[in-house]
């Protein structure tokens, strides 16, 4: 009876890891597909931006925005940000699954993974929400080209020097050290529940969010859907998150970023 409990719990934490590695890879491939808005993100990505638009390209218009629109253009937001930041999340919700299988050993109550998942991925849905109206304040305003990337260089520099320079921030930092502590923030931040569960996913997606919003941002100046950019991107949230001495990767990232915002404002 004990081997095969033992058996369900390692297949269920079996089950956590496929689940993130199955919707991480169905965002990728909506993301290929061109997240509803009519166009495979590969072709948007060999686009040229803003600075090289020339001829019939000059002369695209933005589609117009229906309440249909803005919900594709929240879908693609939230798809963006879940194939982004559920991988370097993983260690996380990894040290929640195996938290709770240490209660359900123990036969205390316990909650379901799905939960904690459940409050990081709201948070990120709220972020896509605000991602989504500022595309349209910026479309409305004449600000972001037809590859959806903001229309003059120095507004892009300026971006990408603010974002250089929030990666020395303070906020940035303690950020940063709770995204890339899981076991100390889970024992620091534990309630019991199933409501507990969704506020400590909605705190770890929340910490996340002031790790790494000002990245994200980053997209409005390289190009919404320009997947090498996204790619990039989440490599490097990987990478600050994960790897030794994440931090100095976050500074040192941070330093190109501004270097290069100059240059773009420059050019």
């Amino acid at each position: 009876m004990t081997v095969a409990i033992e058996a369900i719990l390692r297949r269920e934490r079996v089950i956590v890891v496929l689940a993130l590695v199955a919707v991480v890879g169905l965002c990728w491939i909506y993301l290929l597909a061109g997240a509803g808005t009519g166009m495979p993100a590969l072709e948007m990505s060999a686009l040229p931006t803003s600075a090289a638009l020339t001829g019939p390209m000059a002369a695209m218009q933005p589609m117009a925005w229906t309440a249909q629109y803005a919900v594709v253009l929240l879908a693609m937001w939230w798809g963006m940000m879940l194939a982004m930041m559920l991988p370097s999340a993983a260690p996380m919700i990894l040290t929640f699954e195996a938290l709770q299988r240490r209660k359900r050993e123990r036969h205390e109550v316990y909650v379901p993974t799905a939960i904690f998942v459940a409050g990081y991925l709201l948070v990120w849905g709220g972020f896509s929400l605000v991602a989504t109206a500022a595309q349209w304040w910026l479309q409305q305003n004449a600000l972001l080209s037809p590859m959806l990337a903001l229309a003059t260089p120095p507004l892009g520099g300026a971006l990408f020097v603010m974002a250089g320079l929030y990666q020395w921030s303070p906020l940035k930092s303690a950020c940063l050290r709770q995204c890339r502590s899981p076991f100390a923030f889970l024992l620091a931040q534990w309630r019991d529940g199933w409501s507990g569960a969704l506020r400590m996913g909605a705190g770890h997606g929340a910490y996340c969010l002031g790790c790494c919003w000002v990245l994200m941002a980053l997209l409005f100046a390289v190009g919404v859907m320009s997947l090498l950019w996204v790619a990039a991107i989440a490599a490097f949230v990987f990478a600050e998150k994960l790897l030794p001495h994440g931090i100095w990767i976050a500074r040192l990232g941070g330093i190109a970023m501004a270097t290069f915002g100059v240059w773009l404002a420059a050019s």
